[in-house]
């Protein structure tokens, strides 16, 4: 069910109504209920602490699940989930540390340290969504200024989009869709696709600052396997080579030439299937 622009108290019960249709369409016994959420969290009590794009700050929510719904409930932030869900179901078995940089409406980082989650002392490790990357620049929900979302998310990219049909009237983005109101990342990528060179450079332009970001990645764990994921990962190559070339130019030689990033294979279901490892993992032990 898509967010959109829910945030609050609405944004909650998409969650409920989610969980609902689940539930009804479900034939089997349900052995609990596994979340994968946007913002920082303690995933211990599972409490949201802070989710700037959902407006949400020491939300309870696994205990508001459990209370409604009688089921074990697990919750991680949506980027951690999406690390286990890579490392439970495509991983290679070589190396047991791994990130995954999940771009999407918001921008983070799950981090899998000697197979096991990495969550940091503050449960905040990995939000390089955050890190201020533009001198002065737009302001950020999180309330500082040239935030890496603000230049490199799917929101700015179709922030940014939108002031292109507006400017540029002989744009190919005008083939799929007349109204500017309606474009969101498949219109852009279907502009992408058709060469326009202004939405060709936004995104360009994105992935040289997630370069930056993983650059510090990169230099501070020296996790050699790097994965994008969400729904940016979508625009493959055109996002994956300018985050490639600049985190080597942003990196210690030596450890960019070790450093592989690549797009993860399990596209849009990598935080379900991450949420479904947390319950089975918590559970069942199977992992």
């Amino acid at each position: 069910m898509p967010v959109n622009q829910a945030d609050g108290e609405t944004a909650l019960q998409l969650i409920y109504t989610l969980i609902d249709n689940l539930l009804a369409a479900s034939t089997k016994p349900v052995g609990g209920i596994g979340v994968g959420t946007p913002g920082l969290m303690d995933p211990r009590n599972g409490v949201i602490r802070q989710a700037v794009n959902l407006n949400w700050r020491d939300l309870p929510l696994r205990r508001l699940i459990v209370e409604r719904y009688g089921l074990p409930c697990y919750i991680a932030n949506d980027c951690q989930a999406a690390a286990l869900g890579e490392y439970t179901f495509t991983h290679n078995p070589l190396t047991a540390n791994l990130v995954v940089v999940k771009v999407g409406r918001g921008i983070g980082s799950g981090i899998v340290l000697n197979g096991q989650l990495y969550y940091g002392d503050g449960y905040g490790a990995g939000e390089i969504g955050h890190l201020s990357v533009v001198e002065d620049g737009e302001l950020c929900a999180c309330g500082n200024r040239g935030c890496l979302e603000t230049i490199a998310s799917t929101k700015a990219i179709v922030q940014q989009a939108r002031q292109v049909a507006l400017n540029h009237p002989e744009s190919p983005i005008h083939r799929f869709t007349n109204n500017p109101a309606e474009i969101d990342t498949g219109v852009v990528l279907q502009a992408v696709e058709a060469g326009d060179e202004h939405l060709c450079a936004i995104i360009t332009r994105a992935g040289e600052y997630l370069g930056m970001a993983i650059a510090n990645l990169v230099v501070v764990l020296n996790v050699q396997h790097i994965v994008i994921a969400g729904s940016l990962a979508r625009f493959g190559q055109a996002i994956l080579e300018p985050i490639q070339r600049t985190m080597k130019e942003c990196s210690m030689t030596t450890l960019a030439e070790e450093t592989q990033i690549h797009i993860s294979s399990l596209g849009q279901d990598i935080v379900i299937k991450g949420a479904a490892a947390l319950l089975l993992a918590n559970e069942l032990q199977l992992f």
